[in-house]
């Protein structure tokens, strides 16, 4: 089974340059992306399941000494985390090929191979055991984030892809920098090893790499006050890479911060990331109220929804911390089927922006459905995903006494129930403003996407992705209890050293 753990990285890589090789084979490409894509979900799956029975998996790259070598670590946090993502991107993929040629679409002669590109760096940032591997992933990602977002080359894109790469390279900067200070303090960059050593510093030590990499990840998570370059840099993007940006980027960010300062001991930055927290949340739901674009409303939650993420790191117990995962686990499908939703009101209409939009909800009743039951999970209302994480996150809260955070969680539910209406009365409700792709008059601009065929494809894309968001509330019990044991295990370092260094230490 430890063969499955490398091959999660290294498939995405070969069908990257496969893919590219075959990039003019409409055909051939799609079948390469898109079976690669679905053997690596079914490996994340058959992964899951060893690591629930008999616990992690551990690979040591060319049978190096962790001291000495890369290390992947398939714990029970990477696999739910690699299983959900694996998921999201092959549906957000089966989508985007019904959506060839659409002036909203991405070029799949680019944007295929970097996908793939995209998702080694997904896989490798999860399953890497040591920091500076994890800073190659990031790399990894970054560069094909930022083909993907200006590949069309309009000036919108390449202005606010200028943005979005310039903060990404400062903020790797930093990361570059991080690495070696902790290298220079403990003599290693294997998290097993760092476990141990980075507690054996002086305070003022651990405080700064605390903060340090706080700042590394939350920039890449786009918490409070590092998320500016977000709102701007995923609308102009075409429909489905935002679809994935949204789903994936920011919770990678979450992921790596979640288990660098559980795994590091940072317990004593609690109440500074419980003030992020509380400031991400209000600031990226306002941000979203003061919108009038479906994308733009949409970015801005991506901000909003980061703070739950960091509420339950912030609380550094067994309780907040699952919740953190779950929520994490939650966010990922329904980000990015809200953007799918998206992308099909923008197929349809043409536009994003409310002011143009109205009356969906008499002539594509299903894709009103479609969005009403993620945008529900959003705001965190009963019987969805989106209630189970919030209601375990507002739980764990008021066990730890935090009454303040939990008190903002809850106005900021409310304010994204606000502006999820916003969107509803927008874009579904009301009278018609703009013509459907199939009217007469519209003949000479209707993408290719906007066949039946097409249409076919996207809808069950999109359908797909809400039914892994209701499958998420429908087994939220076998979720916690798999969330709780990878959170006990991030919090109890000794699992995780153990399963790493084993003899050796």
């Amino acid at each position: 089974m430890s063969v499955l753990v490398g091959l999660a990285v290294i498939v995405p890589l070969l069908a990257a340059m496969v893919s590219l090789g075959v990039r003019r084979h409409a055909f051939l490409r799609d079948t390469v992306v898109l079976g690669s894509l679905v053997g690596v979900t079914v490996m994340s799956a058959v992964l899951l399941i060893q690591v629930e029975a008999n616990g992690s998996l551990v690979v040591r790259v060319g049978g190096w000494l962790p001291q000495l070598g890369i290390v992947l670590v398939a714990d029970m946090f990477a696999v739910l985390v690699l299983s959900v993502a694996m998921v999201t991107i092959t549906l957000v993929e089966a989508f985007s090929i019904g959506q060839r040629r659409s002036t909203a679409g991405a070029d799949p002669t680019v944007a295929a191979p970097m996908l793939m590109v995209l998702t080694a760096g997904v896989a490798l940032s999860v399953l890497t055991g040591d920091l500076f591997t994890l800073f190659v992933a990031f790399e990894l990602m970054l560069v094909a984030s930022y083909v993907l977002l200006t590949h069309k080359g309009q000036a919108g894109q390449v202005r606010s892809g200028m943005t979005y790469v310039v903060i990404n390279l400062f903020a790797s900067t930093l990361f570059l920098f991080g690495v070696a200070f902790v290298y220079s303090a403990t003599g290693t960059v294997n998290l097993a090893l760092l476990v141990e050593r980075i507690p054996e510093l002086q305070t003022e030590v651990r405080w700064g790499i605390g903060l340090w990499f706080l700042v590394v990840f939350g920039t890449k998570a786009a918490m409070f006050p590092l998320f500016s370059w977000l709102p701007d840099s995923y609308p102009t993007a075409p429909t489905t890479i935002t679809a994935v940006f949204a789903g994936l980027l920011t919770k990678i960010g979450v992921y790596v911060m979640i288990r660098f300062h559980t795994l590091m001991s940072m317990d004593d930055l609690g109440t500074v990331i419980l003030v992020i927290a509380g400031f991400t949340m209000i600031v990226g739901v306002l941000g979203a109220l003061a919108q009038d674009d479906m994308k733009r409303i949409l970015s801005f939650h991506i901000v909003s929804q980061i703070g739950y993420m960091l509420m339950g790191l912030g609380l550094f117990s067994v309780a907040g911390v699952a919740g953190a995962i779950i929520f994490v686990v939650h966010q990922i499908p329904v980000k990015t089927v809200l953007f799918l939703v998206g992308a099909m009101v923008e197929t349809d209409r043409r536009s994003s922006a409310l002011s143009k939009l109205g009356g969906l909800v008499s002539s594509r009743p299903w894709l009103a459905v479609a969005f009403a039951l993620p945008a529900l999970s959003l705001a965190g209302l009963p019987p969805f995903s989106g209630f189970v994480a919030k209601l375990a996150l507002i739980d764990a809260g008021v066990e730890a006494g935090t009454v303040a955070i939990v008190v903002v969680g809850l106005v900021g539910s409310a304010l994204t129930l606000l502006s999820m209406v916003k969107i509803w009365a927008g874009v579904f409700w009301g009278p018609q403003n703009a013509p459907a792709f199939h009217a007469p008059e519209s003949e000479e601009w209707a993408p290719r996407s906007a066949t039946a065929r097409g249409w076919s494809t996207m809808s069950l894309a999109t359908g797909a992705a809400v039914a892994l968001t209701l499958a998420i509330a429908l087994f939220a019990g076998p979720l916690w209890d798999m969330s709780e044991r990878a959170a006990t295990e991030l919090l109890d370092g000794e699992v995780y050293v153990t399963d790493v260094l084993g003899s050796e230490r």
